[in-house]
Protein backbone atom coordinates (compact mmCIF):
# COMPACT_ATOMS: atom_id res chain seq x y z
CA UNK A 1 0.00 0.00 0.00
CA UNK A 2 1.87 3.20 -0.89
CA UNK A 3 -0.60 5.09 0.92
CA UNK A 4 -2.31 5.30 4.44
CA UNK A 5 -5.77 3.19 4.57
CA UNK A 6 -8.98 4.87 3.91
CA UNK A 7 -10.95 6.41 7.12
CA UNK A 8 -12.87 3.86 9.08
CA UNK A 9 -14.74 3.64 12.08
CA UNK A 10 -12.08 2.66 14.11
CA UNK A 11 -8.07 2.70 14.48
CA UNK A 12 -6.25 -0.28 15.47
CA UNK A 13 -5.74 -1.89 11.55
CA UNK A 14 -2.37 -1.31 11.84
CA UNK A 15 -1.57 -5.23 12.02
CA UNK A 16 -2.96 -6.17 8.68
CA UNK A 17 -0.98 -3.11 7.25
CA UNK A 18 2.96 -2.65 6.52
CA UNK A 19 3.82 -0.50 9.41
CA UNK A 20 5.73 -0.45 11.62
CA UNK A 21 3.79 1.56 14.82
CA UNK A 22 -0.02 1.95 14.83
CA UNK A 23 -0.80 5.31 16.63
CA UNK A 24 -4.52 5.53 15.25
CA UNK A 25 -5.66 2.86 18.57
CA UNK A 26 -5.23 4.99 21.48
CA UNK A 27 -4.02 2.40 23.81
CA UNK A 28 -2.41 2.61 27.41
CA UNK A 29 1.64 3.53 26.50
CA UNK A 30 2.80 2.62 30.31
CA UNK A 31 0.94 -0.33 30.74
CA UNK A 32 2.98 -3.97 30.95
CA UNK A 33 3.10 -6.32 29.08
CA UNK A 34 -0.26 -8.52 29.69
CA UNK A 35 0.59 -11.24 28.25
CA UNK A 36 2.18 -13.03 30.83
CA UNK A 37 -1.62 -12.67 33.08
CA UNK A 38 -3.15 -13.95 30.07
CA UNK A 39 -1.00 -16.84 29.73
CA UNK A 40 -1.68 -18.06 33.78
CA UNK A 41 -5.24 -18.63 32.83
CA UNK A 42 -5.08 -20.20 29.52
CA UNK A 43 -6.71 -23.24 31.75
CA UNK A 44 -10.17 -21.17 31.69
CA UNK A 45 -10.22 -21.92 27.79
CA UNK A 46 -12.11 -25.23 28.67
CA UNK A 47 -14.90 -24.20 30.53
CA UNK A 48 -17.75 -21.66 30.14
CA UNK A 49 -17.07 -18.16 31.75
CA UNK A 50 -18.28 -16.99 35.17
CA UNK A 51 -17.72 -13.52 36.03
CA UNK A 52 -18.25 -13.59 39.25
CA UNK A 53 -14.86 -12.88 40.82
CA UNK A 54 -13.96 -10.53 38.35
CA UNK A 55 -17.35 -8.57 39.00
CA UNK A 56 -16.51 -8.16 42.75
CA UNK A 57 -12.81 -7.23 42.08
CA UNK A 58 -13.44 -4.29 39.29
CA UNK A 59 -16.33 -3.68 41.77
CA UNK A 60 -13.61 -3.14 44.49
CA UNK A 61 -11.57 -1.06 42.36
CA UNK A 62 -14.20 1.57 41.18
CA UNK A 63 -15.85 1.37 44.79
CA UNK A 64 -19.22 0.70 43.18
CA UNK A 65 -21.57 -1.55 44.32
CA UNK A 66 -21.49 -5.01 42.62
CA UNK A 67 -25.05 -5.09 41.99
CA UNK A 68 -24.75 -1.78 40.12
CA UNK A 69 -21.97 -3.25 37.76
CA UNK A 70 -22.19 -5.02 34.61
CA UNK A 71 -19.16 -6.73 32.75
CA UNK A 72 -18.77 -6.54 29.11
CA UNK A 73 -17.26 -8.13 25.86
CA UNK A 74 -15.37 -4.28 25.36
CA UNK A 75 -16.24 -0.92 25.83
CA UNK A 76 -18.57 -1.22 22.20
CA UNK A 77 -20.66 -3.63 23.73
CA UNK A 78 -21.31 -1.22 26.59
CA UNK A 79 -21.97 0.96 24.35
CA UNK A 80 -24.80 -0.81 22.51
CA UNK A 81 -26.46 -2.52 25.54
CA UNK A 82 -27.23 1.05 27.16
CA UNK A 83 -27.84 2.10 23.43
CA UNK A 84 -30.37 -0.90 23.41
CA UNK A 85 -32.12 -0.12 26.85
CA UNK A 86 -31.95 3.92 26.54
CA UNK A 87 -33.29 3.48 22.82
CA UNK A 88 -32.65 7.44 22.08
CA UNK A 89 -30.26 10.00 22.89
CA UNK A 90 -28.39 12.96 21.64
CA UNK A 91 -24.92 13.50 20.56
CA UNK A 92 -23.01 16.68 20.21
CA UNK A 93 -19.73 16.09 17.34
CA UNK A 94 -16.95 15.43 17.54
CA UNK A 95 -17.44 12.62 19.28
CA UNK A 96 -16.81 8.58 18.99
CA UNK A 97 -18.87 7.03 15.92
CA UNK A 98 -20.31 4.22 17.99
CA UNK A 99 -23.16 6.29 20.03
CA UNK A 100 -24.56 7.64 16.27
CA UNK A 101 -24.41 3.88 15.09
CA UNK A 102 -26.35 2.37 17.98
CA UNK A 103 -28.37 5.03 19.11
CA UNK A 104 -31.96 7.02 17.42
CA UNK A 105 -31.21 10.37 17.46
CA UNK A 106 -33.12 13.11 19.33
CA UNK A 107 -32.20 16.26 20.62
CA UNK A 108 -34.53 16.15 23.42
CA UNK A 109 -33.07 13.00 24.47
CA UNK A 110 -30.32 12.61 27.02
CA UNK A 111 -26.79 13.30 26.15
CA UNK A 112 -23.88 10.90 25.56
CA UNK A 113 -20.59 12.05 26.00
CA UNK A 114 -16.96 10.63 26.21
CA UNK A 115 -14.77 11.61 28.92
CA UNK A 116 -12.50 13.14 27.93
CA UNK A 117 -13.49 13.99 24.65
CA UNK A 118 -12.91 11.39 22.07
CA UNK A 119 -10.86 12.80 19.88
CA UNK A 120 -10.14 15.71 21.35
CA UNK A 121 -8.99 14.55 24.80
CA UNK A 122 -10.68 17.79 26.82
CA UNK A 123 -12.14 16.10 29.88
CA UNK A 124 -15.85 16.76 30.33
CA UNK A 125 -16.72 20.32 32.37
CA UNK A 126 -18.12 19.06 36.05
CA UNK A 127 -21.96 20.22 35.18
CA UNK A 128 -21.79 19.08 31.74
CA UNK A 129 -25.26 17.17 32.10
CA UNK A 130 -24.79 13.84 30.47
CA UNK A 131 -26.72 11.17 31.06
CA UNK A 132 -24.17 8.58 29.72
CA UNK A 133 -20.49 9.16 30.01
CA UNK A 134 -17.88 7.09 27.98
CA UNK A 135 -14.93 6.86 30.68
CA UNK A 136 -12.95 5.23 28.33
CA UNK A 137 -9.73 6.70 28.94
CA UNK A 138 -10.78 8.61 32.22
CA UNK A 139 -8.47 6.59 34.20
CA UNK A 140 -5.41 7.57 32.16
CA UNK A 141 -6.54 11.04 31.72
CA UNK A 142 -7.11 11.58 35.77
CA UNK A 143 -5.22 8.94 37.46
CA UNK A 144 -9.14 7.98 39.02
CA UNK A 145 -10.70 4.87 37.83
CA UNK A 146 -14.39 6.74 37.02
CA UNK A 147 -16.09 10.65 38.05
CA UNK A 148 -18.69 8.61 39.67
CA UNK A 149 -21.76 11.14 39.03
CA UNK A 150 -24.69 10.00 40.67
CA UNK A 151 -27.75 8.97 38.50
CA UNK A 152 -25.39 8.47 35.58
CA UNK A 153 -24.34 6.09 33.45
CA UNK A 154 -20.27 5.50 33.41
CA UNK A 155 -19.03 2.89 30.82
CA UNK A 156 -15.21 1.75 30.86
CA UNK A 157 -12.35 -0.12 29.05
CA UNK A 158 -9.85 -2.23 30.80
CA UNK A 159 -9.05 -2.78 26.91
CA UNK A 160 -7.69 0.83 26.51
CA UNK A 161 -6.24 0.77 30.22
CA UNK A 162 -4.40 -2.68 30.11
CA UNK A 163 -3.61 -2.06 26.73
CA UNK A 164 -4.86 -5.76 25.24
CA UNK A 165 -7.70 -4.78 22.81
CA UNK A 166 -7.60 -8.27 21.41
CA UNK A 167 -9.03 -8.87 25.08
CA UNK A 168 -12.15 -7.87 25.58
CA UNK A 169 -13.05 -6.39 28.41
CA UNK A 170 -15.59 -3.49 29.43
CA UNK A 171 -18.10 -2.62 31.69
CA UNK A 172 -21.23 -0.65 33.00
CA UNK A 173 -21.89 1.39 35.68
CA UNK A 174 -25.65 1.44 36.12
CA UNK A 175 -27.46 4.33 37.98
CA UNK A 176 -28.68 1.43 40.29
CA UNK A 177 -29.19 -1.72 40.70
CA UNK A 178 -32.26 -2.35 38.90
CA UNK A 179 -31.04 -1.23 35.48
CA UNK A 180 -27.92 -3.02 35.99
CA UNK A 181 -29.92 -6.11 35.62
CA UNK A 182 -31.49 -5.29 32.63
CA UNK A 183 -28.54 -4.77 31.04
CA UNK A 184 -27.37 -7.91 32.38
CA UNK A 185 -30.42 -9.77 30.65
CA UNK A 186 -29.63 -7.68 27.40
CA UNK A 187 -26.32 -8.76 26.99
CA UNK A 188 -25.41 -12.42 25.61
CA UNK A 189 -25.00 -15.35 27.48
CA UNK A 190 -21.31 -15.75 28.41
CA UNK A 191 -20.62 -12.58 26.63
CA UNK A 192 -17.65 -11.99 28.16
CA UNK A 193 -14.41 -14.51 27.70
CA UNK A 194 -13.28 -17.36 30.88
CA UNK A 195 -9.86 -16.04 30.07
CA UNK A 196 -10.53 -12.40 30.68
CA UNK A 197 -13.12 -13.04 33.62
CA UNK A 198 -10.01 -15.16 35.06
CA UNK A 199 -7.56 -12.31 34.12
CA UNK A 200 -9.45 -9.32 35.38
CA UNK A 201 -8.46 -9.77 39.32
CA UNK A 202 -4.85 -9.80 37.76
CA UNK A 203 -4.66 -7.14 35.93
CA UNK A 204 -6.00 -4.69 38.49
CA UNK A 205 -3.11 -5.69 40.78
CA UNK A 206 -0.73 -4.51 38.02
CA UNK A 207 -3.21 -0.97 37.83
CA UNK A 208 -0.75 2.31 38.75
CA UNK A 209 -3.43 5.05 37.34
CA UNK A 210 -2.09 7.72 39.55
CA UNK A 211 1.91 6.88 37.98
CA UNK A 212 0.46 5.77 34.78
CA UNK A 213 -1.71 9.48 33.94
CA UNK A 214 1.35 11.57 35.64
CA UNK A 215 3.97 9.44 32.78
CA UNK A 216 1.07 9.94 30.29
CA UNK A 217 0.96 13.98 30.65
CA UNK A 218 4.78 13.98 30.39
CA UNK A 219 4.73 12.08 26.93
CA UNK A 220 1.63 14.20 25.54
CA UNK A 221 3.48 17.23 26.21
CA UNK A 222 6.77 16.21 24.50
CA UNK A 223 5.00 14.89 21.81
CA UNK A 224 2.62 18.08 21.33
CA UNK A 225 5.76 20.20 21.83
CA UNK A 226 7.23 18.90 18.61
CA UNK A 227 4.12 19.33 16.69
CA UNK A 228 4.29 22.81 17.64
CA UNK A 229 7.43 23.44 17.14
CA UNK A 230 7.13 22.07 13.35
CA UNK A 231 3.89 24.08 12.72
CA UNK A 232 1.24 22.04 13.19
CA UNK A 233 -1.31 22.69 16.32
CA UNK A 234 -2.60 20.31 18.45
CA UNK A 235 -5.96 20.81 21.13
CA UNK A 236 -4.67 20.88 24.44
CA UNK A 237 -5.39 17.55 25.77
CA UNK A 238 -5.84 15.38 29.21
CA UNK A 239 -6.18 12.29 27.21
CA UNK A 240 -3.25 9.71 25.93
CA UNK A 241 -4.07 10.50 22.51
CA UNK A 242 -3.44 14.61 20.57
CA UNK A 243 -6.19 15.84 17.95
CA UNK A 244 -5.18 18.05 15.32
CA UNK A 245 -8.31 19.72 13.59
CA UNK A 246 -6.24 20.86 10.88
CA UNK A 247 -3.20 18.40 9.57
CA UNK A 248 -2.97 18.11 5.62
CA UNK A 249 -0.89 15.44 4.59
CA UNK A 250 0.40 14.73 8.15
CA UNK A 251 -1.04 11.13 8.16
CA UNK A 252 0.23 10.48 4.31
CA UNK A 253 3.41 11.46 5.46
CA UNK A 254 3.80 9.78 8.78
CA UNK A 255 2.90 6.61 6.98
CA UNK A 256 5.46 7.10 4.86
CA UNK A 257 7.75 6.48 7.32
CA UNK A 258 5.50 3.56 8.80
CA UNK A 259 3.34 5.20 11.57
CA UNK A 260 -0.11 4.75 11.04
CA UNK A 261 -2.58 8.12 12.36
CA UNK A 262 -6.12 7.86 13.16
CA UNK A 263 -8.08 9.62 10.71
CA UNK A 264 -10.80 12.51 11.26
CA UNK A 265 -13.15 11.71 9.18
CA UNK A 266 -15.42 9.43 11.29
CA UNK A 267 -15.17 12.33 13.86
CA UNK A 268 -16.93 14.52 10.82
CA UNK A 269 -13.49 16.46 10.08
CA UNK A 270 -12.03 14.29 7.35
CA UNK A 271 -8.69 17.12 7.66
CA UNK A 272 -8.39 16.44 11.21
CA UNK A 273 -5.98 14.01 12.73
CA UNK A 274 -6.11 12.19 15.96
CA UNK A 275 -2.44 10.72 17.54
CA UNK A 276 -2.02 8.14 20.15
CA UNK A 277 0.94 8.99 22.94
CA UNK A 278 3.18 6.07 21.90
CA UNK A 279 5.21 4.12 24.37
CA UNK A 280 8.66 5.98 25.73
CA UNK A 281 10.90 3.59 23.82
CA UNK A 282 9.00 4.56 20.81
CA UNK A 283 8.92 8.40 21.25
CA UNK A 284 12.32 9.41 19.47
CA UNK A 285 11.36 7.15 16.46
CA UNK A 286 7.77 9.51 16.03
CA UNK A 287 9.12 12.73 16.65
CA UNK A 288 11.76 12.10 14.26
CA UNK A 289 9.08 11.21 11.93
CA UNK A 290 7.03 14.48 12.01
CA UNK A 291 7.71 16.89 9.11
CA UNK A 292 7.63 20.34 9.45
CA UNK A 293 4.27 21.73 8.14
CA UNK A 294 4.16 22.76 4.53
Amino acid sequence: MTGPPPPGTHGGRGHLLDVDLDLSASLNPLAPDPTPIFAGHLDTVGNYPDDTRATVALADALQVDPSRLVLTNGGSEAIALVAAELGRGSVSGPEFSLYERHLEPDPSAGRWCSDPNNPTGALAPTDDGALVRDEAFYPLATGRWTRGDAGVWALGSLTKVFACPGVRMGHVIAPDADRAERIRARRPRWSVSGLACASVPDLLDTADLEAWSTGIAELRDQLAATLAELGWSPVPAAANYLWIPDAPGLRDAMFAEGILLRSGASFGHPDAVRIAVPRPERMSQVLAAIPPRA
